[in-house]
């Protein structure tokens, strides 16, 4: 298995067992069911179909509901792909424990929906330094000065850093360490920037890049 589901429920801290306070994040691991085997010979591709959070079956249309029968546990919240290069050791209906694929001093890569800022200044957005508070600047204090050419290149180039919307896009935060798992009631204790706001959904994954 290459990954989990998870869901973002806070922030608090541990005693690590050399006595210091370690901040961590504690993540919600499951439980995670497999829903559907995806193989070659059907799909083209191997890979798990993995379920996570309960949802009611009447807030379900009838063909996803079907769907998530199958696996005989009920309605799912969301559903996520994992690739794998073998999937016979799967059967659906199969619960994916956190102990199973993560342990203690693991590194991880979490990605999920950043949280969002609304429409913001380049100040606040890309850390712009702002102009002199006096000198002679005259209502100009935040502002984000010239952003191109006149003749050439005649456009703002694409890419160029100016107000918008920021956050609530998909973000991964890389080799987070693993400091604690408790598997009776499917938590994580993670040390790190775990992106998004609390009750967001987050997919675990080894990490890639040590």
């Amino acid at each position: 298995m290459t990954g989990l589901i998870g869901r973002k429920l806070g922030m608090t801290q541990i005693y690590n067992a050399e006595g210091n306070v370690v901040p961590v994040t504690v993540v919600q691991t499951g439980p995670c069911i497999v829903v559907q085997k995806k193989e070659m010979a059907s799909d083209g591709y191997t890979a798990l179909q993995v379920g996570f959070g309960v949802k009611k079956a009447q807030r379900v249309n009838k063909a996803a509901r079907g769907h998530m029968a199958k696996a005989g546990k009920g309605a799912f919240e969301f559903l996520r792909e994992f690739r794998l290069d073998d999937v016979s050791q799967y059967e659906v209906g199969q619960e994916i424990k956190v102990e199973n694929l993560f342990k203690v001093g693991d590194r991880i890569d979490v990605s999920g929906i950043s949280k969002g800022h609304g429409f913001t200044g380049v100040i606040k957005r890309w850390s712009f330094a702002g102009f002199p508070g006096s000198h002679g600047t005259h209502e100009y204090f935040r502002h984000g000065g010239s952003i191109g050419n006149r003749s050439y290149p005649g456009r703002v180039r694409k890419g160029k850093k100016m107000a918008g919307h920021w956050g609530n896009e998909q973000v991964s935060t890389q080799n987070l360490e693993v400091i604690d798992i408790r598997p009776d009631e499917n938590l994580m204790l993670v040390r790190g920037a775990v992106p998004g706001a609390k009750q967001g959904v987050v997919i675990l994954h080894p990490a890639i890049k040590r």
